[in-house]
């Protein structure tokens, strides 16, 4: 689920409320998975991943992750990203180009403490993607770290949340014989402004 906070009153958030609530009445599995790709300026490559999509507060866009991974050291490095969201159930996909930084660090402690101890656990036992000998070595870390946190335990200053605001959307819908609708919407001068691209 993505929590759905004062979005703006134009039209892509309009479009883009409409289709998360099809989406949740149509029971898409996985609604708040989103793929976003960044650039690495050293290796000079593009790499995506998926993330959890947790709020969309305004027109800022919210998720979590350590900021010790590779992704972080590639947002800090080009703050440009693309996003990719896919919705299967309703054939849908929908496209965005975005600025990204971390929140602060107020809003990443309310959120970790409304985590499960669980999840919690893991953000602070994890080393994201730096090699491991095993995944039983995992796990141990992850129950040790379980074992030992407290009620009141505090957020890693290397986990917390990033946020990033769309400049572009493009709506893709699916119809037979690939006559696709694709419904794009930029920002010229301030404003959102439509547009149709051919399939």
């Amino acid at each position: 689920m993505i929590e759905l906070l004062n979005l703006p009153s134009e039209a892509p958030y309009k479009k883009l409320e409409t289709l998360y609530h099809q989406a949740l009445k149509h029971n898409q599995r996985g609604v708040e998975a989103i793929s976003i790709s960044s650039y690495d300026s050293l290796s000079g490559e593009v790499e995506s991943r998926f993330v959890n999509l947790k709020y969309i507060q305004g027109n800022e866009w919210i998720f979590f992750s350590n900021y010790s991974s590779p992704k972080a050291s590639q947002f800090a490095s080009h703050d440009q990203i693309s996003v990719l969201i896919h919705w299967p159930a309703l054939n849908t996909q929908i496209r965005l180009k975005a600025k990204i930084q971390k929140t602060s660090p107020e809003f990443s402690d309310l959120h970790f403490k409304n985590r499960s101890k669980e999840k919690n656990a893991l953000a602070i036992s994890s080393a994201q993607s730096q090699p491991v000998t095993s995944f039983d070595a995992v796990k141990e870390r992850f129950q040790s770290t379980l074992a030992s946190m407290t009620s009141d335990q505090e957020r890693p200053e290397y986990w917390g949340g990033y946020s990033f605001t769309p400049y572009y959307f493009e709506f893709w819908e699916g119809h037979e014989n690939r006559l696709n609708k694709r419904q794009v919407f930029s920002i010229q001068e301030g404003s959102w402004i439509a547009q149709l691209l051919q399939p």
